[in-house]
């Protein structure tokens, strides 16, 4: 139980610091559990559903990008750089690209665009306010999950 519940820790952590992978640290911690305890009280449903929930919060990281580009103006470039950001900005910078690429992507694709400056900034800021919206619904789908558990054993 220490252990699933160190994991738990770190992934309620990393849900507000993008170097660790949040819902999917919560999920291992109850897959440690599991292999520890035997599996005697979590059903394969049960990991199912969990599995759910982990694609859920990165849907939600991925809306909420979407929505904040869209509420302060962007342009449908200015989405798709903001994507296109998210993925790049991970891969060349690593968690610190999760915030800064999506940004520079909806910078860039409104700018690609012929929006002016202001306006593309604007969307780029549209990208982080998104985010951090996003942090409420990911908590919540995490306490979810972690309720989920406690209730399962």
């Amino acid at each position: 139980m220490i252990v699933a519940v160190l994991f738990f820790a770190a992934g309620l952590v990393g849900t507000f610091l993008p170097v660790l992978p949040g819902a999917p640290l919560i999920w291992l911690g109850m897959l440690a559990y599991g292999l520890i305890a035997g599996f005697e009280k979590l059903s394969a449903g049960f990991f199912i559903g969990q599995a759910l929930a982990v694609a859920l919060v990165y849907f939600i990281d991925y809306a909420a990008n979407v929505w904040g580009v869209r509420k302060y103006g962007g342009s449908r470039a200015a989405i798709w750089g903001s994507l296109a950001g998210l993925l790049a900005g991970l891969l060349l910078l690593g968690p610190v690209g999760i915030v800064f690429g999506p940004f520079a992507g909806a910078v860039a694709g409104d700018l690609v665009a012929q929006k002016p400056l202001s306006a593309a900034v604007r969307s780029g800021v549209g990208t982080i306010i998104g985010m951090i919206g996003a942090l409420a619904f990911k908590l919540a789908v995490e306490a979810g999950m972690i309720i989920w558990f406690f209730v399962a054993v």
